[in-house]
């Protein structure tokens, strides 16, 4: 069955271009088209999507409404996905969407939005209740992370950083040796030797690893520090 997908986004060209690069693709259902936070809520009430593309700045307020929308989705459509678009590589937007959990979430540059590929696997990945961060974001926390005094990122092998990329895209690790050229067995070695070394807990479902490791490359992020 095609999955129903709802879209909120106040950008009149942006709203129409994902509008018809989302009606190209035979599974995916835009059932709803909203252009700010309370439309959406209302849409997305009424017609229990499977999943919720929304752009980060909305009216009412133009601040954070995509964010908001997630975490109130969160309580009241858990089984909804959502996938927040943003202009911004902006790690403090990335930690609040996945702090509640991370299980049914995307985060995703609006310059992916071009590649259909790329926003319909995140739609589809969030969905089925996986995780998604924009490979930039992830590029963002792993070069705060090294500045920190003394990172263990500083002892991951080239592979392994490589690796740990993939895992924060919340890849499995069937896709990750796909995309490293890799045997599924070689990304396990990868994986264990990558928490034993950043000290975090093995994690068997592939948005908990998400969680863990953004989590854990934001810790030391200069917008970690300004929150203490």
């Amino acid at each position: 069955m095609a999955l129903r997908v709802v879209l909120a986004e106040d950008n009149l060209l942006v709203r129409e271009g994902i509008r018809q690069l989302l009606g190209t693709v035979a599974d995916i259902d835009l059932v709803a088209v909203s252009t700010d936070r309370d439309s959406l809520l209302e849409a997305a009430e009424a017609q229990e999507p499977d999943a919720v593309v929304t752009d980060i700045r909305m009216p009412p307020g133009n601040t954070d409404e995509g964010i908001q929308i997630a975490e109130r989705l969160r309580q009241t459509s858990p089984k909804t996905g959502v996938v927040v678009l943003s202009q911004y590589s902006d790690v403090e937007y990335a930690l609040r969407l996945f702090e509640q959990g991370a299980s049914g979430r995307a985060y995703l540059l609006k310059e992916r939005v071009s590649d259909v590929d790329q926003l319909v696997g995140a739609i589809r990945e969030v969905a089925r209740g996986g995780s998604v961060v924009d490979p930039k974001i992830v590029e963002v926390l792993i070069a705060a992370r090294e500045r920190a005094a003394e990172s263990p990122l500083r002892s991951l092998t080239p592979r392994e950083r490589d690796v740990l990329g993939e895992i924060a895209q919340g890849k499995n690790n069937a896709a990750i040796a796909a995309d490293l050229f890799l045997t599924e067995r070689a990304v396990e070695k990868h994986i264990n030797a990558i928490f034993s070394k950043l000290g975090l807990s093995e994690e068997q479902d592939v948005h908990k690893r998400v969680k863990a490791t953004v989590i854990y490359l934001a810790e030391q992020s200069p917008s970690a520090e300004a929150r203490r």
